[in-house]
Order: structure tokens, then sequence, then C-alpha cells
């Protein structure tokens, strides 16, 4: 090429690079990428669940402290509760995975599945109807009485069936396993009239016995005479449960190679129970070493408190980076769900969208009701509104057995709360309203990345009604969704102008697409009790629409951290 060619080829080279340098990038905007994010999850307490091998129910266990089928006393004509085992197992989760897969949830939560005693505990208080921290005459069929931390309790497998091979077929129905495990307690430990095996005792992975606090309580155990005292904490916590010493290192490596066990045999995440009965220091170190083999692993705690404060430092870094359970909205969702003249209002400031307590409020589980508390209270509409906020609202919903057709509804735990669903009402589930509406809002959100991951921006929550967009930016991923929630028994008008960008906005639930120009108004009804999601698949471009989220994005964790 000759020179007078050249220098203009230069000059073109040049001016188109720095015209492509000169292009602005396009906005991240994005609530949360973790993966768990994407899989709303369906809570079972597997004994109560589905019995699908009845050679796994033990029913001769316990000897002159029997484990099978004991009802709670007390109970008023019609109702029942109990606290033996009911036979729910493995192979009954795994048979209803397209039922639960069906439903729109992506991860199944089960009970602990580590080995409990071999009977009925008899010291503590006696279990009666709607007692609480009860424990007399009580079984470990829930899971969370671990003796072997190792060893897969025996009621829970089948023949060719064990938990790797539970894990693996469930993966296969296209469900995620959140593994419940239990890090601060064992088993009851004192108060026994005579002391009974494995009660607050500990066994390593070849079974041999490595703490047992002796049938004393805590404040007898000499940890520096006694090896088998050196597991606990000299002081009491739960009731009767062993109390495990978040300070020895001996408890950190027996419970990290514990769990590190059960996700190589296929565990995609762990829900931890009473995560605030241990320092932060401890899950730092656990979460650390887990972590460490398991890059990402997803982890949410139950801090059983309703103050944000509180709860939300388990989240921070410096403390673990564990996600929790969201108890402050939880407590608005009940006051608002189970009273129908309620405010929507109540909601908002629960909602920590900016500067707020937690790490990441997009990362919390959120839900309505679980095994320890009462269930919702609430009508079928109550149910279905919540569902339809719960689904499309920050967090990662998670709905407890049953609720899908408001099982047990307003029973705590010895009233019905943990009664067995079984098979017949699961097939018989499809009829329920509060059904059809959970599975409708759960497709949803399972197709539609604003609604899984996407950043939060509230219009408006006044009286029955909300509206808020949800907005995820990421790669080839454009989308804006636009939620409108009605609580009312009367159609809703609504009228949103606020930051609306313009464009063809779909109904995500049939009908016709509104179009906005620029500056315009999106105006549509809502029928009662329901909701009505509207998608725009572009890039978010409305200058005071993008300023907002980018604050959101600057302004989505705790300040300080």
């Amino acid at each position: 090429m000759t020179a007078k060619r050249l220098l203009p080829a230069l000059i073109a080279t040049l001016a188109c690079g720095l015209a492509h340098a000169a292009t602005p990038q396009t906005p991240v905007f994005v609530g949360t990428d973790a993966p768990m994010a994407s899989n709303a999850i369906y809570f079972v307490m597997t004994d109560r669940f589905v019995n699908g091998d009845p050679s796994n129910d033990h029913r001769d266990q316990g000897g002159v402290h029997p484990t099978w089928n004991i009802p709670v006393p007390g109970a008023p004509k019609g109702e029942s509760a109990n606290i033996g085992y009911l036979g729910g197992d493995f192979k009954g989760v795994l048979e209803n995975a397209g039922y639960i897969k069906g439903m729109g949830f992506g991860a199944v939560w089960i009970t602990p599945i580590v080995d409990n005693p071999d009977e009925a505990f008899t010291g503590g208080d006696p279990v009666s109807w709607g007692s609480k921290f009860t424990d007399r005459g009580k079984t470990g069929f829930h899971g969370y009485w671990g003796v072997n931390f190792y060893k897969l309790d025996e009621h829970l497998p089948s023949k060719h069936l064990d938990y790797r091979q539970f894990t693996a077929s469930m993966h296969k129905a296209g469900l995620k396993v959140v593994q419940d495990i239990v890090v601060n307690h064992g088993s009851p430990a004192f108060t026994m009239p005579v002391k009974q095996p494995q009660f607050g005792q500990i066994f390593d992975k070849d079974g041999r016995l490595i703490a047992d606090e002796q049938n004393l309580p805590p404040y007898q155990l000499d940890p520096v005479r006694n090896p088998l005292h050196r597991f606990y904490h000299a002081y009491d916590d739960l009731v009767q449960l062993s109390n495990n010493d978040d300070q020895s290192p001996m408890a950190l490596d027996y419970m990290v190679g514990a769990y590190e066990q059960w996700i190589d045999e296929g565990s995609d995440a762990f829900r931890i129970d009473t995560i605030s009965h241990m320092s932060t220091a401890f899950w730092k170190q656990f979460s650390d070493r887990i972590r460490a083999r398991h890059p990402g692993f997803f982890m949410y705690g139950e801090a059983f408190d309703y103050s944000p404060d509180n709860i939300g430092q388990y989240t921070w870094p410096q403390n673990g980076g564990i996600s929790v359970l969201d108890f402050p909205l939880r407590g608005r969702i009940g006051d608002v769900f189970e009273h129908p003249g309620s405010d929507y209002a109540q909601i908002l400031n629960r909602l920590y969208l900016t500067n707020g307590p937690y790490q990441n409020p997009y990362e919390l589980v959120t839900f309505y009701d679980n095994h320890d508390m009462a269930r919702l209270n609430a009508t079928d509409n109550g149910f279905i509104d919540a569902n339809n906020f719960l689904f499309t609202t920050r967090g990662i919903p998670a709905i407890y057995y049953g609720s899908e057709t408001g099982f047990e509804r307003g029973k705590a735990e010895h009233e019905g709360n943990r009664n067995y669903f079984g098979q017949a009402r699961i097939d018989a589930a499809p009829k329920s309203p509060i059904y059809q509406h959970l599975k409708r809002i759960a497709t949803l959100r399972e197709e539609t990345p604003a609604l899984q991951r996407g950043l939060m921006l509230p219009i408006r929550f006044a009286g029955q009604q909300a509206s808020f967009y949800r907005v995820y930016q990421q790669g080839d991923t454009h989308q804006i969704a636009l939620v409108l929630l009605n609580k009312g028994d009367q159609p809703a008008t609504f009228e949103v102008s606020d930051r609306l960008q313009a464009g063809e906005w779909k109904p995500a639930f049939g009908g016709d697409a509104i179009t906005v120009a620029d500056g315009g108004r999106l105006k549509t009804t809502v029928a009662a009790h329901d909701v009505q999601v509207y998608l725009l698949d572009a890039q978010a471009t409305r200058p005071d629409l993008v300023a907002e989220l980018t604050r959101l994005m600057e302004e989505r964790g705790h300040p300080a951290r």
C-alpha cells in the first residue's frame, strides 16, 4: 500500500476504534446471580409427607419406649397430632417429584437425614395438646436429634435408594436437594429418669462414641477431666438438648467432615437450623471450610428472630456470608394476608432494598409458615394473595408442605402443624384453588429471570394493591417485569406511569399487549385476589428508570459492607 493510501486507512481505523471505545457499556442490573435464586423451594418434613416404603417403618422399634404412631394426648374431637414416626421416606418424596416440579418448584428442602435415637424420650416435660418446648414421649421423627451425623437414619432409605441415589434421582427429575442441617445441638441429653441409649451421645463415622452427657445436667459436666464432655458447653441452651461447643476444634472438625460427606453424596444447599445459637466466628470457619471445597455453596440459616439487625449479621462476609430465612418479612406477611382489610404498606419497610441490614436482600429465603410456628391462618384467598406476593417479590420463596392446599391452617406444632400429608391429599391437591393459583404464579417465576433474580423497584404499596418493577439486565438477557397485585374482593384498576419505559408490554397470563409511548401510561384491570405481570424484553433506557436502578445496585447491601 502506498503512503497516500495508508494514511486514510489509518485514520479510518483509528476513528472506528475511538467510536467503539466511546460506545457505553450496557449497565448491569441484577438482584442476585446465586444459582439457587432460580429455584423456588418446597419444604418437606420427610416423615410426614408420604410413606413410599412401609418396609423401613420400624414399627416395632423402641421396646418399652416405642417410636411408632404416638398421638398427642388431649386433642379436641376431630383433631389430632402425632409425635411418633409415621413412615414418610425418600421414596415417598421421590415418587412425588413430578408433583413438586409440576407446581413450579426447582428445589426440595428435606428435614435432617442423620441418625436419631431409637426410643421415645423419657425426660423433659410431657407433650400435651398445644404445648410448647415439651419433649417427653416424643421421638426424633423430625430428624433434629442427631446422634451420628455421618450415618443415615434408618427410616429414610429403601433398597437401591440411599441418599446418594435419592439426590441423583431428584436431580434427574429437575429438582435440587436442600439438606436441613443441625450443628449447635444433638439429641435430648438429660432429665431422663433412667439414662437411655443414644440420648446425649454422639458417635463418629466409624460408630465410636466420642461424646456423652451421661444424663447429667450441663452444669455438672466436667470437660477438663472427662473427654466425653468436651464436645459440649457446660450450660444448657434449648430445653434438654445437648449444647455443642462452638469454640471446640473437635466439634468444628466433626461437623465440617459430616456435612462435606453429604455434599459429596449430592446435597445442593444447606438450611442451617438454629444458626443464632452459635457464634459468628464459628460460622465463618464453617462456611470457609465448606466453600474451600465447594465454591459458592449456598447456605441459609434459621435465626428465629424478627429483628433484622439481629439476623442480618449472619449474611455479612466476615461472619460467613450465610443467607437467612426472612423472619422480619414473614411477620408482615402474616399481618397482611391473615387479615383481609390490611394495608399493603405494612410490608414495604421490611423489604430493605437499599442500605439495609443484609449483605444481599435478594438472597434471603422468604416464607409465611413452617414446622416451628403456627401455619398461616388465612382464607383460601389469603393464601392465594400471599403466594402471588411471595413469588414475585425479592428473595427465594419457600413453601411448607401442604400449604398448597391450606393443610392444617393456623395449627401449631402440637396441634397438627406436622401432621401426615399422604398420597391421597397429594392426588387431590390439584382441585384446590390455592394449588391452582400457586402453580400459575410459581411456574411464571420459574420461566421469568426478572422475577427470580431482578432488582425490585417499588411503585406503590397501599391498601389492597401493590405495584413494582423487577429488572434483570445482564449479558444477553434484558427483562423488565411490571407486577400488579390486587388482594381486594373487587377488580382493581391500575394506572402506571412512574418510570414506565416505552415499548410493547406483554401480559404474562394472556390477553392483549399494551403499547406504551414515551411518557405514556399503562392502564389495566386486575381481578379480585389476582396478579398480573407485564413483561418488556428490552434494555432499560428511560433515564429516570436507569438512574433509580443504578442507585438500587449501588445501595443493594448493608452500607458498611
